[in-house]
């Protein structure tokens, strides 16, 4: 399909909340790939996710332009997050509420499908490398390493 773009997102919180980043692959753009990993501040796990997701639709909307789209897929490893975008769960949280009623807003202007995937943390490898990279240097200590643990 031409002019079909994908998002992959990451968010999340050293602590829950936190100190929190973003990490955002779009890919489908006649430049190529883009990618962006963010400070967000102290926030929870769940709202990073969204966040993420918001920016990346941000970036979108400027990077694209006046370029017809015909399809936008979302791609993040949040459940929770794209089940509640799909209407499969409620939006129990205040704050999240807010974040997804700003994500719907923000699907209501591109005026073409998007779509919301969930996907393994393993198959969302780039945009968690740019979410962590971001908090890396932020917090000045890097994320646990669950390998090196397991392997004492």
């Amino acid at each position: 399909m031409k002019n079909k773009i994908t998002i992959y997102t990451d968010g999340g919180a050293r602590g829950n909340p936190g100190p929190a980043g973003i990490g955002i692959v779009i890919d489908g753009l006649a430049g190529g790939k883009k990618t962006f990993g963010e400070y967000i501040g102290e926030t929870t796990n769940n709202e990073a996710e969204y966040r993420a997701l918001i920016v990346a639709l941000q970036k979108l909307k400027k990077l694209a332009g006046k370029k017809k789209l015909e399809q936008v897929d979302c791609y993040a490893d949040s459940e929770l997050m794209v089940k509640q975008l799909n209407g499969e769960y409620k939006v129990k949280d205040t704050n999240l509420r807010g974040l997804f009623m700003e994500v719907l807003k923000l699907k209501s202007e591109f005026k073409v499908p998007i779509l919301f995937h969930h996907i393994k943390r393993a198959q969302n490898a780039e945009a968690d490398e740019l979410l962590n990279q971001v908090l890396d240097k932020e917090t000045g200590k890097p994320r646990f390493d669950y390998k090196a643990k397991d392997m004492v």
